[in-house]
């Protein structure tokens, strides 16, 4: 916060009345400055109170010899620049910031002289160094140009035409707003330009709320840094520095929040997102409300034009909380009196308990106020209860009741049970019940496993949906129920959710059971009576396995003079997928084929869940690499993209931000030049199939030119050994497939 302005060099005499609070304050509305009442509004303002405690005069001054500041006796000399330099911790410093003859006469540009930016000029044989920020709206100087008429030269600013002499600074006509200058020397080696620089960095909120951050857990920030949150990212610079944080430089903010999405997805823990004001906060909402549908907890850091120009329509300045209320469970603007470190600790606390968006809004001059001296930081000590709901005795009994009565059980899994699944696997073993999964739930129990079923729902397979059919029982654990999984409501329905609003929430259900699903699964395991018989299903699963795989293997035998089918590509990917991969899938028939075909072992798969999003995947991927970093349980693991030409064409320039910070990462890309899904729903709703055709780049070509691995495809008998080169290149890898849009 900028302190009120008071004598540079001599004390300012003013008059105190014994008892009366003085306040101390920069809100320049007072007619005894800098004095006010204290009474004003303004988050840009906090006044500071003295109470005097005699009458009579005393002197408001920055000598910093008093024990009571800002007065003093009065009775000093006048300071000195070296001695104002050194009570603000600034020292004198050289750099050489051009060689001889370089600028030709009468030319600008800007230099810079160690953190500080300068415009240097060449007038006449003489040098000239001046703030590169234009007094008024801050236009960069170095970039206008010196106009002569006659002897008359003047630095004319790019941005509103306002004139400075190009060696004094000065304004023309006596105005007093001219720009401030730096010394020069010409030595022999060079143009030397002198600057006073800080000897120690000035800790601020913004490193008080970035601490507390890193105290939360948060290792990774994906974003862009820009001019209304430079302090925010001077911030994270030096916790980066420090390793401490890790940070990726995004192309488009949108790919920021997937990442993060698919960070969060896969760890359970948030990453940040990182953006200006304006457009570079709103690129953000598509990938925030993929992970607000999907429960996966994110923090996104939005810079904001300064407080004092909110309102009248600054340049990119939007009303950010209104924007951010619908999609964050927690959104808050930092001011000037906020307590910061709890601001992002209540951030923090809602992103990971609610498994939500929490939001913080950063204004430009805030980021930089000086924190308090030893600021403390917080952390989540003390501050999260252990999750596990334990069920009620009732919604027990009732459950093990309907247990005890069914014959042919199968147990549905939705993505909520993905950290459950060993409880619920030895469950679904006690009862000899088939265990199908939703989409979203795909690699969640093994394929191979006995009484694994597959997919359910338009991206499933026959299996599952005749386990459905023939079941006298579903048992739910972390399913919504969605109508793309199709769970049928005729049945008798035992539904497990922690959260009591996903408990019928579309139509009643038999027995709702409020609880954790592990804690759920083994209690039910625990009460079901030992000596209870059911059918015996894991022949008829073995049986109806055997079919479909004998389905895929015609599907793969069809040929096609325009591109390799789904059923061979993925039949090629499940023989050479490592076991242990996290594959984020995109959205599109590429991903219906995915659920269809490719058969799980261990691999973790992230999906754009209930929003839908086309452009997922190659962004998640990125996400989920940058957890493949950090976590013990998640380390040297491949990370493996899957979409079509249409969703890695939203984010493709991100393949560059791949290759710079050398994510060993493989996308497969099944190239259709086309939107074939859209296509498919015209044709199947009796319309025209209409603007859904795609001009394409040489994808593979553009993976080689961005310096990374880039492979196409255009027959079957390619694929396996270009899948098996991308998966074992050190580095972001690309392979185009040339797929056929109706063979999927």
């Amino acid at each position: 916060m900028a302190k009120p302005k008071i004598a540079d060099d001599s004390p300012i005499p003013v008059t105190l009345e014994k008892g009366r609070e003085y306040y101390w304050c920069s809100c320049g509305r007072s007619q005894d400055q800098p004095f006010c009442d204290g009474s004003h509004k303004g988050t840009e303002f906090l006044p500071q109170a003295f109470k005097a405690e005699k009458d009579g005069k005393a002197y408001l001054c920055q000598c910093k010899r008093s024990s009571n500041p800002p007065f003093c006796d009065g009775s000093h000399k006048k300071i000195t620049q070296e001695e104002r330099d050194a009570d603000q911790g600034l020292e004198v410093v050289w750099y050489k910031v051009a060689e001889l003859n370089q600028l030709q006469a009468g030319e600008v540009r800007s230099v810079q002289a160690g953190s500080k930016t300068v415009a240097l000029t060449y007038l006449n044989g003489d040098y000239g160094a001046l703030d590169n920020a234009c007094p008024h709206q801050g236009g960069p100087l170095g970039e206008g140009s010196i106009e002569c008429e006659g002897s008359d030269c003047w630095l004319r600013c790019p941005w509103h035409g306002w004139d400075f002499h190009p060696l004094s600074g000065k304004s023309p006509g006596g105005f007093e707003d001219g720009v401030d200058t730096y010394p020069v020397d010409v030595r022999e080696d060079g143009i030397y330009v002198q600057v006073k620089e800080r000897r120690e960095r000035i800790r601020t909120v913004s490193d008080v709320m970035v601490e507390t951050m890193l105290n939360w857990g948060v290792t990774h920030v994906f974003g862009m840094v820009g001019h209304s949150n430079l302090g925010l990212a001077d911030a994270l610079r030096e916790q980066e520095e420090a390793g401490r944080l890790s940070y990726i430089g995004i192309r488009h903010e949108g790919a920021a929040a997937f990442a993060c999405s698919g960070f969060a997805k896969l760890s359970g823990k948030p990453a940040a997102c990182l953006t200006i004001a304006g457009p570079g906060a709103t690129n953000l909402l598509t990938g925030l409300w993929d992970a607000k549908v999907d429960r996966a907890p994110v923090l996104a850091l939005t810079g904001q034009v300064n407080t004092q120009v909110f309102g009248p329509g600054a340049f990119q300045e939007i009303d950010l909380a209104s924007a951010f209320q619908a999609v964050s469970r927690f959104s808050q603007t930092v001011l000037p009196g906020s307590r910061h470190a709890e601001l992002m600790t209540l951030a923090l606390k809602h992103a990971v308990v609610e498994r939500d968006v929490a939001h913080l809004i950063f204004p430009d001059e805030v980021q930089v106020i000086p924190a308090e001296e030893n600021a403390p930081i917080s952390s989540p000590d003390g501050r999260l209860a252990v999750s596990d709901i334990s069920p009620s005795n009732i919604a027990v009994e009732k459950a093990v009741q309907k247990i005890a009565a069914s014959k042919r059980p199968a147990i549905i899994v939705g993505y909520g049970a993905r950290d459950s699944m060993h409880e619920v696997i030895a469950l679904a073993e006690r009862l000899n019940a088939p265990v199908l999964t939703t989409f979203k739930a795909k690699g969640q129990i093994a394929d191979s496993h006995p009484l694994a079923a597959g997919v359910l729902g338009r991206s499933g397979t026959p299996i599952a949906s005749g386990c459905m059919n023939e079941a006298d029982l579903l048992i739910v654990f972390g399913a919504s129920f969605s109508n793309h999984t199709g769970i049928t409501p005729k049945k008798t329905l035992i539904q497990v959710d922690f959260d009591r609003m996903a408990l019928g929430k579309f139509h009643p259900v038999d027995v709702p059971v409020w609880g954790e699903v592990g804690v759920t699964a083994r209690r039910l395991f625990s009460e079901t009576p030992a000596d209870l018989s059911f059918v015996e299903q894991r022949t008829d699963l073995n049986e109806r396995w055997k079919l479909w795989r004998e389905e895929k293997q015609r599907r793969a035998l069809r040929e096609s003079s325009i591109g390799v089918n789904s059923a061979t590509i993925f039949d090629s990917l499940s023989q050479v997928c490592p076991d242990n991969a996290v594959i984020a899938v995109d959205v599109g028939n590429n991903t219906y084929s995915f659920g269809r075909y490719f058969e799980c072992a261990n691999q973790s798969i992230l999906m754009s869940g209930y929003l839908g999003s086309i452009g997922f995947g190659f962004p998640a991927a990125m996400g989920a690499w940058a957890a493949t970093q950090v976590f013990d349980v998640h380390k040297h693991r491949p990370v493996i993209s899957i979409s079509g030409d249409g969703g890695f064409g939203q984010y493709l320039a991100e393949f560059t931000t791949a290759v710079k910070y050398g994510m060993n990462m493989t996308h497969i890309l099944l190239n259709n030049s086309e939107l074939g899904k859209i296509s498919k729903e015209q044709r199947v709703g009796n319309w025209k199939v209409w603007q859904t055709s795609l001009h394409n780049p040489d994808f593979a070509n553009f993976a080689n030119s961005c310096g990374g691995l880039g492979i196409r495809v255009e027959a079957p008998a390619q694929l396996e050994g270009a899948l098996r080169k991308a998966i074992a290149y050190d580095g972001p890898a690309l392979v185009e497939i040339i797929a056929d849009p109706e063979l999927i």
